[in-house]
């Protein structure tokens, strides 16, 4: 498994093109914005969109979804809660995939687990590949992401850091903005994943 982070869009968004490298099919996590450089990534690297996913449907991981779809030709992945009109919703396409807790979308030899994790927004997810954990704007290095926003819920939030915090094992954590950590890094440092495991 081969993963490229792209900082995308003027809020700095963390696009994830996640591949099997030996099939060179590949996922696009939270297209926030800026196709063309997503698009110029795939094409020199030979890579072949099959699935485009998002953590959430705020506006800056969603603004380059329908220019993927249309040069790619790859469905969309998300979660129904956070389809809709509005600033803090997503209004899928015809064709989109609503996944849910428990799902599994395979890329390749590449399976993405969906955990729900709502708080930041309703239908707030968190994707787990082998020892990487995609989180969206859940859970940050030191961090979590804003319940301030409408759909957000501290007490939800709360609850979704506990149970990321309480999954088994070693895994890298790739947010949604600014710079990957560990989840034993996160467990031990980050006041609201430590208040959320105190509950």
């Amino acid at each position: 498994m081969l993963i490229k982070t792209l900082v995308v869009g003027h809020l700095g968004t963390n696009c994830y093109v996640v591949t099997d490298e030996d099939s060179l099919l590949c996922a696009v996590i939270d297209p926030g914005d800026e196709s063309g450089t997503i698009l110029d990534y795939m094409e020199d690297n030979h890579l072949q969109c099959k699935a485009i996913m998002l953590t959430h449907g705020h506006f800056d991981h969603t603004g380059a979804v329908r220019a993927l779809m249309e040069e790619t030709g790859a469905p969309l992945h998300m979660h129904l809660a956070d389809c809709g009109s509005g600033h803090h919703r997503f209004d899928a396409p015809d064709g989109t995939y609503f996944y849910d807790d428990g799902d599994c979308v395979n890329v390749g030899a590449l399976e993405f687990h969906v955990i729900a994790t709502p708080g930041h927004t309703p239908g707030g997810v968190t994707l787990q590949c082998g020892d990487a954990l995609f989180t969206g704007d859940t859970l940050f290095r030191d961090s979590c992401g804003r319940t301030d926003l409408p759909g957000g819920d501290m007490p939800t939030q709360l609850r979704s850091l506990k149970r990321l915090a309480q999954i088994e094992g070693e895994f890298d954590v790739y947010p949604g903005h600014m710079e990957p950590s560990t989840l034993d890094r996160e467990r031990r440092f980050n006041y609201y994943m430590v208040a959320a495991m105190n509950k």
